[in-house]
């Protein structure tokens, strides 16, 4: 990770009098977030700004905290007096960062069965994460079908459709997936478990491992044509 990537300024803008954060990367920007500020996405630059609508001594408080959490993991922030502390808050692995995790587990598996398992996280009926995700969004529709207004109503009808279009094409793919893992029971022929041991026939007395060394990743071709259907079953 670059040191530019460790630097963050939180200062108040002389111009605008708004409370800004500037530099870092995803991750202080995901803290920053998690603090209660606002993502800004301009054509040549990206920062964050507290929510309008605050006082100061409110806007105080949640800079304040975001200091100490990103201090807390480490990153150096260059910040207005009115924000320094010397606190440090404890930044817990978000519930994103654990879902990343079937990423990691899927780089890692040597069979199909393995694979299989991953792909069940998302995709198991009951409590499988795109589900909940769609309960989400179904939830988040009709928390803004009560606030009133007509844009909200839009919202709501837009939130809807993700749920029930979108997200709902994204299960069916996976899930048809996942099947056809479960089907195989074959080993990855790219992949296989390291146990460190030699080949029989090695004789240099350094050698400790008969794998094969890592491929080296190539640049991605373009993306295969979905299979245009000849009929439809009715």
């Amino acid at each position: 990770m670059a040191l530019a990537d460790r630097l963050l300024t939180l200062r108040r803008d002389v111009h605008s009098g708004e409370v800004l954060a500037r530099g870092g990367d995803p991750k202080a920007h995901s803290i920053l977030e998690r603090t209660g500020f606002v993502l800004v996405a301009r054509l040549h630059e990206r920062y964050h700004r507290l929510p309008t609508g605050l006082d100061e001594a409110e806007e105080q408080r949640i800079a304040t905290r975001a200091v100490a959490r990103l201090r807390a993991v480490s990153y150096h922030v260059d910040c207005d007096e009115a924000f320094d502390t010397d606190n440090r808050e404890p930044y817990y692995r978000p519930l994103g960062a654990q879902v990343a995790n079937l990423a990691d587990r899927l780089r890692e598996a040597t069979t199909t069965d393995e694979a299989a398992d991953v792909l069940t996280e998302l995709t198991a009926t009951h409590d499988g994460i795109l589900p909940a995700l769609g309960d989400v969004l179904v939830a988040a529709a009709d928390f803004f079908e009560g606030l009133g207004q007509p844009s909200d109503q839009y919202t709501a009808r837009r939130l809807r459709y993700l749920a029930e279009e979108r997200l709902r094409i994204v299960r069916s793919d996976l899930a048809r997936t996942r099947t056809d893992l479960v089907g195989r029971h074959t080993p990855h022929p790219g992949r296989r478990p390291c146990t460190a041991e030699t080949g029989p026939g090695e004789t240099e007395a350094s050698a400790v491992c008969a794998c094969p060394p890592p491929r080296i990743p190539t640049s991605p071709g373009p993306l295969p044509t979905a299979p245009v259907p000849t009929s439809r079953r009715r």
